[in-house]
C-alpha cells in the first residue's frame, strides 16, 4: 500500500540544470550558447539558463537547447543523440514525460577558434 506522505516539486531550474549537463556531454557539442533568442525569453514565459530554455506543460517538458559543435561532426547524428541523451537524462533523473525537444546548432567551433571566445548568438565580436 503507498501512503500519500506530501507532494515533491521540482524547480524548473532543476531541469534546465539537467539539459546543460547532459547536452555538454555528448561527444562533439563544443559549448552551450551563452544566451537563448527570442521574445519568449524577454517575455519570462520559459525557464532559461545558458543555452537552454525549458516549459512544462500539462506535466510533460518542451526543451530548446542552443549549442555550438566541434568541427568534423554529423550535425544530424549529434543532434540526433542530445535529444536521446536529454530525454533519457529527463526521464530518468526526474520521471517526467518528454515531449519535444528542439536542438539548435547556433555555430561551429573551428581550429583557429577556442570555443571560450565565440561570440554569443545575436553578438558581434
Amino acid at each position: 500500500m503507498e501512503e500519500k506522505l506530501g507532494k515533491v516539486t521540482i524547480a524548473p531550474n532543476v531541469l534546465v540544470t539537467i539539459v546543460q549537463k547532459t547536452a555538454a556531454s555528448v561527444p562533439g557539442v563544443a559549448k552551450l550558447c551563452d544566451s537563448t533568442p527570442g521574445v519568449k525569453r524577454l517575455l519570462g514565459l520559459h525557464t532559461v539558463g545558458r543555452g537552454v530554455e525549458v516549459n512544462v506543460l500539462d506535466g510533460q517538458v518542451m526543451v530548446d537547447v542552443y549549442l555550438i559543435t566541434r568541427r568534423g561532426n554529423d550535425l544530424l547524428q549529434m543532434g540526433l543523440e542530445v535529444q536521446r541523451a536529454i530525454a533519457r537524462a529527463i526521464e530518468d533523473i526526474v520521471g517526467m514525460e518528454v515531449r519535444e525537444i528542439s536542438v539548435h546548432v547556433e555555430d561551429v567551433a573551428t581550429e583557429l577558434t577556442s570555443t571560450d571566445d565565440l561570440p554569443a548568438r545575436g553578438k558581434t565580436g
